[in-house]
């Protein structure tokens, strides 16, 4: 490593204002600061030094979304192998290394896009480039169907960076979810590549791996069958383990659960948001399932679709969630309670979690506020009581 540390240290003057590369110093010190921690240190002023910056916290986001997107390859491959009849006789290396094929590509693609907007973003601003994406680049194709098309996502991913964080300010500016965003323009944008019952298990064999399946197979996630009036043939074994049509990455409740302990144990989530997007969801599909309006037990919808994703992963983004120790708790609860809400009384968006965790965002702001307040109006009563 200390050759590479010599290396760029000795190309450094060429990328400096006087240098011949200046123009592209923005990619310079994004590359420098992406393999190694800045040694830059403030020279006046009262600072506030912490072991942790905002590459630490996007790796361990990166790091604890490993176990849903590993699951998610397997399950692709499994999904498509089921579909062909022919799990039984395959090897767990045959049925993963299909859905890495699957899979990777999309990843690919939305690292290729973001990324280079971002650089082309910060080299026409003249500013540093920001890590944010590398977590909204993983996030994004884990919520999308495995047959979402690739161009597609390139749209999509460059939509929601230009115009759901780039244009808010960059990262920390944004206002909404930029991988929900992304995911929410391809939902209106292209319906027939996001929905319905033949998006959700890959149909073409690759590289002699998988299975090639006819054209017209359909396959519906189980919040899909039931919004259409059918039931959905899973046990909750399968719902909780993830064997299950659904989102790359948001199948399995295990995998997630995985994920939420090491964003728990580094600090960097909230366990109250987490706790309170449970607790509103499940009372609110409990008061449902009680009154006879969803089919559903009010524990299975804890486990389907992209809840518990949602939850772990969506909800807890310390930039467009509340940030208010007492606001977690309302800022979740909301996004708890919109998911199953719009679930049950809209079966056109048999989903939930997308919306409900957008809608969140747009009052997430006004959360902490009214919070704050609270807290002013109580601290100047005690004054005023103290006189």
């Amino acid at each position: 490593m200390s050759i590479l540390r010599n290396y760029l240290d000795k190309i450094r003057p060429n990328f400096e204002e006087s240098g011949r590369l200046h123009a592209f110093k923005s990619i310079y010190d994004g590359m420098d600061t992406f393999l190694y921690v800045p040694n830059a240190t403030s020279k006046s002023g009262t600072n506030i030094h912490d072991s942790i910056d905002s590459k630490r916290i996007m790796s361990m986001v990166v790091i604890a979304l490993v176990p849903a997107m590993l699951f998610g390859m397997y399950n692709v491959g499994y999904q498509n192998y089921l579909a062909a009849g022919t799990l039984s006789s395959a090897t767990f290396a045959e049925v993963f290394l299909f859905g890495f094929l699957a899979v990777l590509p999309k990843i690919i693609v939305s690292y290729a896009v973001g990324l280079g907007i971002e650089f082309a973003w910060a080299q026409w601003k003249g500013e540093e480039i920001q890590e944010g994406f590398l977590v909204s680049g993983i996030l994004i194709p884990l919520i999308v169907p495995v047959n979402c098309p690739l161009w597609a996502l390139a749209v999509a991913v460059a939509f929601a960076v230009v115009f759901a964080k780039e244009i808010f300010g960059g990262t920390g500016m944004n206002i909404f979810n930029v991988a929900l965003v992304a995911r929410a323009f391809l939902f209106f944008s292209y319906p027939t590549e996001m929905s319905g019952d033949t998006v959700w298990v890959a149909k073409d064999s690759i590289f002699g791996f998988g299975n090639q399946l006819p054209d017209a197979f359909t396959c519906a996630t189980p919040l899909g069958a039931i919004g259409s009036g059918s039931a959905a043939q899973y046990s909750l074994c399968d719902m909780v383990l993830g064997f299950i049509p659904g989102s790359i990455g948001e199948t399995s409740v295990i995998a997630i659960a995985a994920g939420a302990v090491v964003l728990l144990w580094t600090g960097i989530a909230s366990w109250k948001t987490m706790l309170s997007v449970f607790v509103g969801g499940g009372l609110t599909a409990f008061l449902f399932s009680a009154s006879g309006m969803t089919p559903l037990p009010w524990y299975e919808h804890l486990v389907l679709g992209g809840f518990a994703f949602g939850a772990v992963f969506m909800a807890t983004d310390p930039v467009t969630g509340a940030r208010t120790e007492a606001g977690k708790w309302v800022f979740g609860f909301i996004i708890g309670t919109l998911a199953v809400i719009i679930r049950v009384m809209n079966p056109g968006y048999p989903e939930g979690m997308m919306l409900a965790v957008l809608f969140a965002n747009m009052f997430a702001p006004l959360i902490d506020y009214c919070v704050v307040e609270r807290n002013i109006s109580k601290r100047m009563k005690r004054l005023k009581t103290k006189k």
